[in-house]
């Protein structure tokens, strides 16, 4: 292994590098295939590659093994989604939530509104796979009821979960890049404002002026969904207990497998007392194949049968695939070679930043997974940052405008995956409505070169950066 890492020079990185994306986006984007199958192609490359370099079977399963083990927790956490979003249905705490909204949100406002609810409760929670997956459910059915375009339902949706999880102190993506830079959490989130809230701003702008000239709303669909959902849901004050579940254990801090598997529990409580005589057999099978509605009206019916831990299992495969390839990319040193000779030549801080940016938006999709997004740009760039003259939280805000909130917009990404399957909204449909997720590392540039809440190290320590680095 020690000879692949040696032998492998900067074309030869790039080589490589370019080749995946092209196979990736001819299969996914030309071809309109599942990313499983592009991404399976470009291992199996991979390791024909790494073989005919003299590279053995234990080499390729380390890689592989390494890769794959930093994503057991999120894979858990998927698992349980599945089964929370078919015991929420099962229990009507969906159903609940698109009956309050449909009297609580403005209807010609109906995206923005979205967008906002979605900020606002994700900041709270910290969990923008969540907001997702519970809140964003229902908001995307209440849109289909209205007539709006799912695509943009979708991309107001996932820009609020995004904002919500960059500025929530309880995120682990903002946490994961603090740490990473190794600067204080409140801090980083302090300075996340001078890129963020712009983006926020313009973003809600967008959606008030796209979204309302968009507006199609039918009165007599949305009283007839009322009346289905009335009809066929028990539609009640206390489904709020599981949504304040989550708030209480984001609050306390307690781990997100324990928050899930805590809510799914308090769920089926639920469903056995509204329904006492449900067959534990049925439960069951909300959890494992999701819930199956059969009101009778078809747009109901199509938004309401959904999740269960089998509805999660593309993404998963997606997740175990494209950590399998990050696992084998970062063994044979590719990612790490194609990134270095960058950091040497980066002279002004805007080079530094755009360079930053790039390399998150590269690794989102070359590799597809947004934890290393921040990590692999975070360690290659840190030494350059401090010569520059830039603080840390400088480089741990480009952390997350390039990498995690890129993601989304990926679609063999893994919180691509996720949001698609969740919604039902392909990738590529949704990309142009996330607003938050595209202007985010375009006003992170911007910054970069102007200098506009750039935080830039004292003189001193500069110099003393200067000094290691030079040593």
């Amino acid at each position: 292994m020690n000879k692949s890492k040696k032998s492998i020079n900067f074309k030869e990185a790039i080589a490589i590098l370019i080749v995946m994306l092209i196979i990736l986006g001819t299969g996914v984007i030309k071809f309109g295939l599942s990313p499983q199958t592009p991404v399976l192609v470009v291992i199996g490359l991979l390791v024909l590659w790494a073989k005919v370099r003299g590279s053995n079977w234990d080499e390729i399963s380390d890689g592989i093994v390494d890769g794959v083990k930093n994503g057991i927790v999120p894979i858990f956490i998927f698992i349980l989604i599945g089964a929370l979003i078919g015991t929420w249905i099962a229990a009507g705490i969906i159903p609940s939530m698109m009956v309050a909204g449909f009297h609580m949100i403005s209807i010609r406002w109906f995206v923005p509104s979205v967008f906002l609810v979605c900020a606002l409760i994700g900041t709270s929670v910290g969990s923008a796979f969540t907001i997702i997956s519970t809140l964003g459910i229902a908001l995307f059915g209440m849109g289909q009821t209205l007539g709006m375009n799912p695509a943009l339902v979708a991309g107001a949706i996932i820009s609020g979960a995004i904002f919500g999880d960059k500025t929530s102190p309880l995120s682990d993506s903002t946490n994961l890049a603090a740490a990473i830079a190794e600067d204080d959490l409140f801090a980083h989130i302090k300075n996340l404002m001078w890129t963020t809230i712009p983006a926020f701003l313009i973003s809600l702008a967008l959606y008030a002026v796209i979204g309302n000239s968009g507006t199609n709303a039918n009165l007599g669909k949305i009283d007839t969904t009322l009346n289905t959902l009335n009809n066929n849901f028990v539609i009640s004050w206390w489904s709020i207990l599981p949504i304040a579940l989550l708030f209480i254990c984001a609050v306390k801090k307690v781990p997100a497998i324990a928050t899930l598997l805590l809510n799914i529990t308090v769920t089926v409580g639920m469903i056995f007392i509204e329904k006492p005589n449900t067959p534990v057999k049925d439960i069951a099978g909300f959890i494992e194949n999701g819930f199956v509605s059969k009101t009778g009206n078809a747009s109901v019916d199509q938004l309401l049968t959904r999740g269960g831990i089998s509805s999660m299992m593309g993404t998963v495969s997606l997740i175990f695939l494209t950590l399998s390839l990050g696992g084998l990319l970062m063994k044979f040193n590719v990612i790490q070679t194609a990134m270095a000779p960058l950091a040497e030549k980066l002279k002004t801080p805007g080079s530094v930043v755009t360079a930053t940016i790039l390399s998150g938006i590269g690794v989102n999709i070359f590799i597809g997974e947004q934890y290393l997004s921040v990590i692999l740009p975070g360690k290659a760039f840190k030494g350059t940052f401090n010569k520059r003259g830039l603080d840390n939280l400088a480089l741990s805000r480009v952390l997350e405008d390039g990498g995690t909130v890129i993601n989304y917009l990926v679609p063999w990404g893994v919180a691509s995956a996720f949001a698609a399957n969740t919604l039902g909204v392909p990738t590529l449909s949704f990309l142009p409505f996330c607003f938050f997720s595209l202007l985010s590392p375009i006003l992170s540039i911007i910054s970069g070169f102007t200098g506009i809440g750039l935080k830039k190290l004292p003189e001193e320590k500069t110099a003393s950066s200067d000094e290691v680095v030079t040593a």
